[in-house]
């Protein structure tokens, strides 16, 4: 794809958008490039800024030949209603404006939990919907799909987000954005810092790497495959093991976690060892705790929580506290996350991988065909000095200041 790439994101003060500008080279604040102002009876009208012209032929024609990259995520004081409205009105900004082609990268993609409707034609999962499931859906829109068409309206051109676990979504996507749509799997990223950076109590073991339910199995597998090429890359003689978990209800309201019939590794063998569970999002925590009480209880030393949509509300930094919880990893797809003082007591142990540097690399090599230095260290670190391990990562986090 050939032009210029202009980044842009759809609120001021997105550091996410900040950065990935930065990774892709853009020499000029995301401020210079897009006015976002509201008019006096609150609607929301962004600007290109473009040189003076009294050129008939160049007004409106401002950006063409450019690639518009919009960035946008959930944080910050506005909701995601106001936030999806702000992408549609950017993207018809710079379609109108003549842009080539608008990418819209959203790490933690909206509308994504509403995945399917009421009819059986209205989101296709990858398991037999029941009588119940359809009627949880009895009357609400099939939201995913309209958010997508209304991206398409806008002149959105091709969507990157991160760790989308929703087969509904994926399916609708790739037909809508004609196969331009980019999950990104973190899987890699993870394996690289948990085999290279996280230290180990016991080295002489490796770690354990858990699926929480049924539907994290298939990313943990991922992962767990991807430290096993890590590991072997660092000719280390312990490989990491695999431990798969499944709900099973034993009453009307009583849910109990055990290890699945077909996990690689069970319960009896976590004793003494470090276990890794690993999962896509936490929304309130409490099955996450439930399944770290359950592998501390069977004996496991240390448990690392792995995150990639930290929802860091009351109830979630309220959850996760608990002792059976003993580290977290997350990244910045939600970069209200990067406030360390809103996460409080949590502060004690959390990590956040930030994602911008793999992000940029990923726009710069799948979306615009651009060269890209395939050694580089893709993702930076944030952690608080409540943390006892800042003084250990310290030295990575100096290498990842911008």
């Amino acid at each position: 794809m050939s032009g210029e790439i202009v980044v842009v994101g759809t609120v001021s003060d997105d550091p996410l958008a900040s950065d990935v500008a930065y990774f892709m080279g853009q020499k000029t604040d995301i401020s210079d490039e897009i006015a976002l102002k509201n008019f006096a009876n609150s609607e929301f009208c962004p600007r290109f800024i473009c040189g003076e012209t009294d050129d008939p032929h160049r007004i409106g024609h401002s950006l063409e030949g450019k690639n518009v990259v919009i960035v946008s995520t959930g944080s910050g004081e506005f909701t995601r209603n106001a936030r999806a409205m702000r992408t549609f009105l950017v993207a018809r900004a710079a379609k109108d404006n003549g842009a080539e082609s608008v990418t819209l990268v959203e790490p933690d993609l909206f509308y994504s939990a509403q995945d399917r409707g009421a009819r059986p034609e209205y989101g296709n999962v990858a398991f037999q919907r029941t009588i119940q499931d359809y009627k949880k859906f009895d009357g609400q829109p099939f939201s995913a799909q309209l958010y997508a068409e209304l991206l398409a309206t806008s002149g959105v051109d091709a969507v990157l987000t991160v760790h989308n676990h929703s087969v509904s979504v994926q399916d609708l996507f790739n037909r809508k954005f004609n196969g331009r749509f980019y999950n990104l799997s973190p899987a890699s990223l993870y394996a690289m810092y948990l085999v290279q950076h996280e230290q180990m109590l016991d080295p002489c073991n490796g770690f354990i790497v858990c699926a929480p339910d049924k539907g994290a199995a298939p990313f943990v597998k991922e992962v767990y495959n991807c430290m096993c090429e890590e590991a072997d890359k660092l000719l280390m003689p312990l490989k990491p093991q695999l431990l798969l978990m499944d709900k099973v209800r034993s009453g009307e309201r009583k849910v109990t976690i055990q290890a699945a019939e077909n996990s690689p590794t069970s319960l009896e063998e976590i004793k003494g060892r470090e276990i890794v569970v690993i999962d896509d999002m936490v929304r309130t925590g409490n099955t996450i705790v439930e399944c770290c009480r359950h592998l501390k209880e069977a004996g496991a030393s240390r448990i690392i929580f792995v995150v990639t949509h930290f929802y860091s509300s009351a109830e979630v930094k309220e959850n996760l506290n608990d002792a059976s919880v003993d580290e977290i990893i997350t990244t910045n797809t939600l970069p209200n996350i990067l406030n360390r003082d809103m996460q409080g007591r949590l502060r004690r142990k959390l990590l956040v991988l930030k994602l911008e540097r793999w992000i940029a690399h990923i726009l710069k090599k799948k979306v615009f065909n651009l060269p890209v230095n395939e050694t580089e260290r893709l993702f930076s670190l944030d952690i608080s000095r409540k943390n006892p391990r800042w003084k250990t990562m310290i030295g990575l986090e100096e290498d990842d200041k911008l």
